[in-house]
């Protein structure tokens, strides 16, 4: 590294040209030390009270299971029962919202579907008000060890 000192052969009126880097090592040994000091402080654990052992009441009855199956080319069955289109699928999902107690969604794609069609059902579950939807059957399309 070398170092630039004014002689004198040089003129003394004219600018340096070297940056002064002290003030920016100064800043930067600030910051590292506000980040060491800061870091320990995000890293705490919050303490939390988990509920444990098994629930005091057991469920009256299973819950209530309405199956949608989607085939390949789009079509959609509603327990077994083939549907006409996107607009039965609507309707139906509308009146189980309606419902005091609503049951839940059973979501099923075959393994070619658009994923078009999976969205179009799941984003009718969320306009309607359906809250208990869930993507069912996905561990038959998961890789043999």
């Amino acid at each position: 590294m070398a170092m630039a000192l004014q002689g004198a052969d040089s003129d003394e009126d004219a600018p340096m040209t070297e940056m002064n880097t002290t003030p920016l090592i100064d800043v930067m040994l600030v910051l590292l030390i506000m980040l060491i000091i800061t870091i320990p402080i995000q890293l705490h654990a919050v303490d939390m009270t988990m509920p444990g052992g098994a629930p005091r009441v057991a469920p009256a009855a299973p819950p209530r299971v309405v199956q949608v199956a989607i085939a390949d080319d789009g079509a959609l069955t509603w327990d077994g029962e083939r549907l006409d289109g996107r607009a039965a699928v609507d309707a139906r999902l509308a009146a189980l919202a309606r419902d005091a107690d609503p049951p839940e969604l059973h979501l099923r794609a075959e393994r070619h579907t658009a994923y078009k069609h999976v969205a179009a059902v799941l984003a009718t579950a969320q306009r309607v008000g359906l809250t208990k939807v869930g993507v069912v059957g996905n561990e038959r399309f998961a890789a043999a060890p």
